[in-house]
């Protein structure tokens, strides 16, 4: 029987929408909407996509490390952009963390995100295998 393990990171929006981070349910990992956002709150890289998809990329792997996995055992991503002209930035970013592991991915723009500053979102499902 396999175990659920939610993780949670301490984002205000948790609590108030009802949500982990990432949840841990046996050997799959799935990380939440990860939105470019500092320790303080604020929002990371404004104006610039490649420095957004760069924080949420770091804010998945952190994730991802206190589920017992890291960005090698990514088999999915999904990408949202409020700009999709501004791809190559945020496919610069996907391509540095993932380039060795290719995992399938989607990317779509999208009207806005939760703060309109903020110009990308990734969410990232994960597998571990036996060793």
């Amino acid at each position: 029987m396999s175990s659920r393990t939610n993780i949670h990171t301490g984002a205000p929006w948790e609590s108030i929408v009802g949500y982990s981070r990432a949840v841990r349910f046996g050997s799959h990992i799935m990380i939440s909407g990860t939105a470019p956002v500092g320790v303080g709150g604020e929002v990371v890289g404004v104006g610039d996509a490649y420095v957004q998809a760069k924080r949420c990329l770091e804010i998945i792997a952190e994730a991802l490390g206190h589920a017992g996995a890291s960005l090698e055992d990514v088999v999915r991503t999904r990408i949202f952009v409020t700009d999709i002209e501004r791809w190559e930035e945020v496919g610069r970013a996907h391509q540095e963390a993932f380039g060795g592991v290719s995992p399938a991915t989607t990317m779509v723009e999208v009207s806005r995100l939760i703060d309109p500053a903020m110009l990308v979102e990734i969410e990232a499902d994960a597998l571990l295998t036996d060793s």
